[in-house]
């Protein structure tokens, strides 16, 4: 599903944001990514995007070599990729049903279609009912959630997921996290770069260590 072969990202400053790593990802599969700050870890996440591309090695995903897609075919990669961050990026003078439409009014899906999924979505993340609401009236656990359905609104097989709990407290934390290990028990891809390692003794998953750009460890 995900593959990085010799993978290397030098930033325009020169900082080395990733040195000759590799790895691989399987479909369906729980994966988290830890390291401390400035590992690399957000780097790994855009490059998999097609927001960053490598400066060697390569960077496969579905069987696509992302660094040479060309421009006109990264909106139509991008679909088949849920990402959330740890800000929420909500827009805030949209309602939450706008914002988690947002992803299927891009790809031009019809208004019926749209009414069915955004509501799956929300009901997925327990918000179903709060669908009118701004997000500036939610909990920031709510929000978090609402980003998630506009990530899982347009059922993409991967997801990626930069530090979603940074910003909750440890019970949320888990209920975040749980949200994650349901969506990869019905055979989606989720990544999620933490920081947050007791976190991870809930769920058995893979764990990828980055140390300054190289993989440190990849396993329990």
């Amino acid at each position: 599903m995900i593959q990085f072969s010799e993978v290397s990202k030098r930033y325009p400053n020169g900082r080395d944001a990733l040195r000759a790593l590799s790895f691989h990802i399987d479909s369906g599969e729980l994966v988290f990514l830890t390291g401390h700050s400035g590992a690399g870890k957000s780097t790994v996440l855009r490059l998999i995007a097609g927001i960053e591309t490598p400066t060697r090695g390569q960077v496969i995903v579905r069987q696509q070599n992302v660094g040479r897609l060309a421009r006109r075919r990264l909106a139509h990669y991008r679909r088949g990729i849920g990402v959330i961050f740890q800000d929420h990026k909500l827009l805030q003078d949209r309602t939450v049903f706008d914002n988690v439409a947002l992803p299927l009014f891009a790809a031009g899906a019809s208004r019926t279609e749209i009414g069915k999924r955004v509501r799956a979505a929300l009901d997925r993340v327990g918000l179903l009912g709060k669908e009118r609401l701004p997000p500036l009236a939610l909990s920031g656990g709510e929000q978090q959630r609402v980003g998630i359905a506009r990530a899982v609104v347009a059922r993409p097989p991967i997801l990626l997921a930069d530090e979603p709990t940074g910003n909750l407290d440890p019970q949320l934390s888990l209920e975040i996290m749980q949200l994650f290990d349901d969506f990869h028990r019905v055979g989606v891809c989720v990544l999620i770069a933490t920081h947050d390692l007791a976190l991870l003794q809930h769920f058995p998953a893979r764990v990828l260590t980055l140390a300054d750009g190289c993989l440190a460890t990849a396993g329990r």
